[in-house]
């Protein structure tokens, strides 16, 4: 609500100031002052006009305060020091509308209510995409839950989202766990289809052991390497034993992939495999367009000749000014007339903006316990009856680390070359760093940690080396741990619903956990931290709901019932403090804005850490069941149910759930 009253004040002021001064001023910088009870906003405009006016900025102020009406639930306008216009709210009626009675709201407003965003374009977001080898692990967690916030975040903004997952399995990693079961465990395809379907084990956690048993093949003996580059080539020849073999193995890794990412409500809409963009001739058809509009050129010399190269946006030249040959341009078709992983990329992304001409085919993978569908790409003439089709949107966001900057800016810069600049504006890399162990996680999960690893910050992680913290591990941990303290506080639940709380908590603190540290930080994962209730954790966020929604159970209410219920005419007259949690409250909407402009969530976890920590200490203040004044304990009331919604607000978009107990 706070931005929908931003916006307001900044569309009266633009329009005064064409008014009064024949002024188009563009952007109108809306700032906060440095208490609440000097105003909610303050305008700096003062400064700027006064080089085009040609007088003191606090002259400037002074002229505007005296004429300028205050618009709609706003009590007026007052001069700060050398020049700022300081707004006050009229606190009584924004009150109601923060609490949600709508009597405020004006026709422009209508369509940027929370609860009623704006209709706004089709964007597409890719984010997991884990090769298909093995089983998930804790830095597959960070893209998922940094994916999966930015999908909840644009959908509470009013965007239609496609969330898709690329599935790469004929890439080198699905070759090494073939190589694996065909070379090394002398598997053939039907031991390899009773082990998928056996209740022994769990295939995925099978390929983690053995992927990394064939790294350390391959570096006994480099002549092994040979076995990955021929089983590569079948896998992208695709018609071969081998391919049916990679495929088996893909699907059914996918498909635990599915199944662990259900457990923290990550869902998707589509899995395009990397198998079709070859064999429906995307790439082919990529390259004819690459090649046409100049993006791609064969070279004749140098290191990189007989190799199909992607045109700079620059030329490069020799030191005595004649064009040679471009010893950095980047390789997309090697000289042995192999595509690289770069060239599939640029046609998945032109079939993205619908700049291909081909679709894939869909059919359906999975099903969600509500009924809806995953589909995954297959040849259009097994597409099903009703499919639905993606690609073909206005926006993308790929949500990969920042190991991949460089293809990514490469395919983004051949979109850019083949005369799509908008398309190209609108391609997002959110980009994030690596996930580590604490050494004392790394230890708690079994690990033997030497005494130089011990003094370290955190540790690396690595899947070929097998050392790392298999994604359903993780949560199983975390769940007993919360478990051992929901069992200790609320022995009168059922066991049920104890381990449904210590899972709920359990989410809450990996998400939350995820989530608070900027992109490019490095996260050295610890449990204690993670599932602390003190401190900027989610738990503690959770407990903050938990205690508003006790507040009520004992006041024999619901929040709705108080915030239904009208507030005096002066309430907050005397409770700056109060108001100012109320004004906290009413940030969610520019948060969530926000969050989308700068791709970073961690804007989002702070915003609810905050709120709950404020609203913990107007807890402690107040005593709100026992308050003996009516007027007084309904505003009490009021707050705490704003609070509370706003809080469970945030939780959606991150996706942490609420506990009934803690």
């Amino acid at each position: 609500m706070y931005l929908l009253l931003q916006n307001r004040l900044v569309a009266h002021v633009r329009a005064f100031l064409k008014q009064k001064y024949d002024m188009d001023v563009a952007n109108i910088v809306v700032e906060q002052p440095p208490k609440i009870e000097l105003g909610e906003f303050a305008l700096p405009v003062s400064f700027e006009l006064a080089r085009v006016l040609r007088k003191a900025p606090r002259k400037i102020a002074e002229e505007i305060v005296s004429e300028m009406t205050p618009p709609v639930g706003f009590a007026g306008f007052e001069v700060a020091g050398a020049g700022y216009i300081n707004a006050r709210l009229d606190r009584t009626a924004v009150a109601g509308l923060v609490a949600g009675i709508p009597h405020l709201l004006t026709a422009a407003d209508m369509g940027h209510r929370e609860g009623n965003p704006p209709a706004r374009g089709k964007v597409l977001v890719e984010h997991t995409s884990i090769n298909p080898n093995k089983a998930a692990h804790i830095g597959h967690l960070r893209n998922s839950i940094l994916g999966d916030t930015l999908v909840r975040l644009l959908r509470t903004a009013g965007y239609q989202v496609d969330v898709q997952n690329y599935i790469d399995n004929t890439g080198v990693q699905v070759a090494d766990v073939v190589v694996g079961f065909e070379r090394m465990a002398k598997k053939s395809r039907a031991e390899i289809e009773a082990l998928i379907g056996g209740s022994e084990g769990r295939f995925d956690y099978y390929c983690w052991d053995l992927y990394a048993e064939v790294s350390r093949w391959y570096e006994a003996d480099k002549a092994n390497l040979q076995a990955r580059r021929d089983t590569l080539h079948l896998l992208e020849e695709g018609g071969n034993e081998t391919a049916a073999i990679a495929q088996m193995i893909s699907m059914a890794v996918l498909r635990r992939h599915l199944e662990t990412m259900q457990r923290l409500d990550i869902e998707y809409d589509f899995l395009p495999q990397e198998s079709d963009i070859l064999h429906l001739h995307f790439w082919a058809k990529a390259f004819e367009l690459l090649k046409a509009a100049g993006v791609l050129y064969f070279e004749e010399e140098g290191k990189n000749k007989g190799c199909w190269v992607m045109t700079r946006l620059r030329t490069v030249k020799d030191e005595a000014g004649d064009a040679g040959p471009d010893e950095d341009a980047k390789v997309i078709v090697r000289s042995n007339g192999t595509v690289g992983y770069v060239g599939k990329d640029i046609a998945y992304h032109m079939w993205k903006f619908g700049l291909l001409g081909l679709d894939f085919g869909y059919r359906k993978f999975y099903e969600y316990a509500d009924g809806r569908a995953v589909w995954i790409s297959c040849d259009p003439k097994d597409t099903e009856p009703g499919a639905p089709h993606f690609g073909g949107v206005g926006a993308i966001y790929n949500v990969i680390d920042a190991r991949q900057s460089d293809p990514q800016e490469t395919v983004k810069q051949a979109i850019l070359l083949m005369g799509h600049e908008a398309e190209a504006a609108r391609y997002t890399h959110f980009s994030y760093e690596m996930v580590a162990l604490t050494p004392r996680c790394a230890m708690e999960l079994g690990y033997v940690v030497s005494e130089e690893d011990q003094a370290r910050s955190y540790i690396e992680v690595s899947g070929r080396k097998g050392f790392g913290v298999k994604a359903d591990d993780l949560l199983d941990k975390l769940i007993e741990a919360a478990r051992s303290e929901v069992d200790a506080r609320h022995a009168e639940l059922t066991d049920e619903e104890r381990r449904e709380i210590a899972t709920q908590i359990a989410i809450g603190a990996l998400r939350y956990f995820m989530l608070k540290f900027t992109k490019q930080s490095v996260i050295a994962f610890d449990f204690r931290e993670a599932l602390s209730f003190e401190g900027e954790t989610g738990p503690y966020v959770q407990y903050a709901v938990v205690r508003a929604t006790n507040i009520f159970r004992k006041a024999g209410m619901t929040p709705e019932e108080a915030l239904n219920a009208p507030i005096a005419d002066g309430a907050f007259a005397a409770s700056d403090d109060l108001w100012s949690l109320w004004m906290a409250a009413a940030q969610t909407s520019r948060v969530i804005e926000q969050c989308i402009v700068t791709t970073e969530p961690a804007a989002m976890a702070k915003y609810a850490f905050q709120l709950a920590q404020q609203f913990n200490n107007f807890y402690h203040k107040h005593h709100i069941l026992t308050e003996e004044d009516a007027s007084r304990k309904s505003l009490l009331l009021a707050t705490a149910a704003v609070v509370r919604r706003e809080l469970l607000a945030t939780m959606a978009v991150m996706g942490i759930p609420a506990p009934a107990v803690m």
